[in-house]
This record gives structure tokens, sequence and C-alpha cells, in this order.
């Protein structure tokens, strides 16, 4: 008789995060090989295209909360952004100068942006029990980001336009495939929701409390050194020789998936503050290893720098939104996880987008007029000593003993 409903969704939705995180992961690890390598950009100009993303993220709140969730079901609005994203990456792909990359860029991370919340709202609409079923489902987009590594690494066409293409038309995929998932209607129709309320603005007063203010403070700071493996780490391999540079990449993923599983083991034995330090410190380590590893016999260093993705991000920003759920009063939950996020990855990752251009501007190597490598140990040990501070920073001032016990 075929599927029944409950499978059905279950298979919709496994293919709807599958797709989503296939397309941000098809384009997003190599731009700045396509960038350098292909391109012939400056490291300035890699920075500022991937400074596209975090103002995306800025303006998310604004579509999301206003638009989306009071007048269009879900669904509808997840397969018009992605084809509209579709467009935009096939516009980038075939842009010619700088200024052409980044404002198509830059209209496609507004599209896209808006989407990693829909696709968690068409989620939850369909679950009775988010703790036991979305895990399942969501792990379908690491897998998705997992893939289009392991296929673009396989293809060799890391410097080429080609993954910006394959990211358009798995865009395009999604987009029409959106209008099949199951309905969603909008979550806050009829409802005002004002500025303040999509900003968090109610969660700053916990900024009062010094600790809170900290780890704030340190969630910005971090997401500068964060944001320079983000945009060079895969130019830096090809450069230095790696083969299949993305398909290796793909190790932080399932690194990422592993010390997910292994959260709650660390966490009854380290707590709050111990996993934030371990996991700033873990970013020191990772651009230390970058710094003085090579192709050749430390070959192993980049590996180890790689799978600690796991660490850095899991023990970090998994770690900073438990805290902040327990920190924040439950009337200002919401608020209070939408300030964290605007923080890191609006803020903090449009700095470190800006900053790695910067520094990668700076230690570049230019003979007769073109670009022809980078002092990557040089670039490499600007985040590290960064990270190594921020450590320094939470670790002086950052409090747990306020932090409300489990029952409230």
């Amino acid at each position: 008789m075929g599927l029944t409903m409950n499978t059905k969704t279950k298979i919709q939705l496994s293919v709807m995060m599958f797709l989503e995180f296939f397309v941000w992961g098809a384009w997003y690890v190599t731009l700045g090989t396509y960038l350098g390598k292909g391109m012939g950009m400056s490291g300035d100009v890699i920075g500022k295209a991937y400074s596209t993303m975090p103002w995306g993220a800025l303006i998310a709140p604004f579509f999301v909360g206003m638009i989306a969730d009071r007048f269009f079901s879900a669904q509808k609005i997840l397969g018009v952004l992605h084809l509209l994203g579709g467009v935009f990456l096939y516009l980038t792909a075939n842009a010619q100068s700088s200024g052409e990359i980044f404002w198509y860029l830059l209209l496609y991370s507004i599209c896209y942006n808006p989407t990693l919340a829909l696709i968690n709202a068409i989620s939850f609409h369909q679950m009775q029990n988010t703790e036991k079923q979305f895990p399942a489902i969501r792990v379908l987009g690491t897998i998705g980001w997992i893939a289009a590594g392991l296929l673009i690494g396989f293809m060799k066409i890391e410097d080429k336009n080609l993954p910006l293409l394959i990211a358009a038309g798995a865009s395009f995929v999604l987009g029409v495939f959106s209008f099949f998932l199951p309905m969603t209607p909008p979550a806050s129709a009829g409802q005002k929701v004002s500025i303040n309320d999509i900003l968090g603005v109610k969660a700053w007063q916990l900024l009062k409390d010094r600790s809170f203010a900290v780890f704030i403070i340190s969630a910005l700071l971090i997401c500068i050194p964060l944001t320079f493996y983000y945009s060079f780490t895969n130019l830096f391999l090809n450069e230095v020789g790696v083969v299949n540079a993305a398909g290796k990449m793909t190790i932080g993923q399932i690194s990422e998936t592993l010390f997910m599983l292994a959260i709650p083991f660390f966490f009854a034995r380290l707590g709050i503050k111990k996993m934030l330090l371990v996991a700033i410190l873990a970013w020191g380590a990772r651009y230390a290893l970058f710094a003085y590893g090579n192709p050749g016999p430390l070959l192993w260093f980049y590996y180890i720098a790689i799978a600690l993705h796991g660490v850095c991000y899991d023990f970090f920003f998994v770690i900073g939104q438990i805290y902040v759920g327990k920190r924040a009063p439950q009337q200002i939950q919401a608020s209070a996880q939408g300030l964290f996020t605007l923080v890191t990855y609006g803020i903090g990752m449009m700095l470190g987008a800006r900053a790695s251009g910067l520094v990668a501007e700076h230690y570049q190597i230019v003979e007769n007029g073109q670009i022809t490598g980078h002092n990557w140990t040089s670039i490499w040990l600007v985040p590290a000593i960064m990270a190594v501070a921020v450590s320094i920073f939470l670790g002086l001032f950052f409090r747990e003993n306020n932090i409300p016990k489990e029952s409230n």
C-alpha cells in the first residue's frame, strides 16, 4: 500500500535536511580556493565574500520574524527562497568582478539564511517529541555537507566555478521539492511582532550580570578566529599541496557528529566553563597545527587540526546555547538565544570575515603583479594568539556559580 504518512514525512524531512546543507557545503568550503587560485583575487576580496553570510544572518531575523512567521506557510517560503537562491548562485558562478561576486553572494545569503530557521520550523511542526525525533533528522544535514565535500574533492574542481553551479542546481531541486513538503502554517499569524522581540532586546538585561556579559563578549571575540577556518582552510590546503582538500575537510563534520554525541559525557564531568575553555584552546591548537605542519612528514598535523572541529564547534556553540538556556528566565528564552545568534553568526563572523581577509592579504606573496602564495605560518598564528587571549579572558572573569539548577 506504500509508505505510511509517518514514514513518508520522515523521508521528506530527511531529504530536505540533506539538500539544505548539501547546498551550503558545496560552495562555502571551496569559495576561497576558487576566488584565490581560480580568479587570482586577494585575501581581502575573499574576506568580503565570506562576510556576506554574516550579513545574511543579521537580516534573517527580520525576514523570518516579520514576514515568514506571520503571512506565509513555511514550506512555500522555503521553496521560493531556494529558487531565488539558485539564481543568485548561478549568477555568482558566472560573475567576473569582485563587486559582482560580493553583491550576488549577499543577495544569495539574504535568501539562504532564513531557510535555516524555516527547515527547523517545518521539522518541529511535524514532530510529537522533538528531543527524540529531531536529531535523527538533523544528522542528515551533516551527511549532506559531508557528501558535498566528498563530491567536490573527488571531482577535483575546487578552484573552478563548478561547485557554485552544483550548489545552484541543488538549490533549484530543493526549491521545487519544498512545495511538496508537509503543510506548515505561519506560526504567528495574526500576532503583532515587534522589532524588539526579533532582535532579542529583552535579553539584553542579562548583560547586567558580569559572567553573562563576559560570555557574550567571549562568544563575539572567538568568532573572529573561527572565521579564519571557514574562509581560508581550503585555499591553504590546496596551496600547500594537500590532495582532495575538500574531501579531507569532511573529517571536521564527522568529528562534529561524534563530539555532539559525546557532549553529555563531558558535560557531566567538566561543566560549562571548562568545556568552553577546552573549545577555545582547541581553536588555538588547531591554528598552531596548521602553522607548523607540512604536507610531508607532518601532514598528520593538518588532519588533527581538521578533526578538532568537533571540539571547537560543539563544545562552544552547543554548550553556549545550553548556558544561555540555563541562565535566561523562561519568558525571555527565545530572545536570549536570538541575542547569542546575533552576536556570533552575525556580528562576530562578519568581523572575522573582514579581519581574516585583511590578514591574508597582508601576508600574501606577490610576484610580477600576481599572487603566487601566502605566508601561512604567519596567517595562522594570528587566530591562534587571539584564541589564547580569549581563553585567558574567559578563564579569569567567567563564573558559572550563578547558573540556576536543573530544576529551573
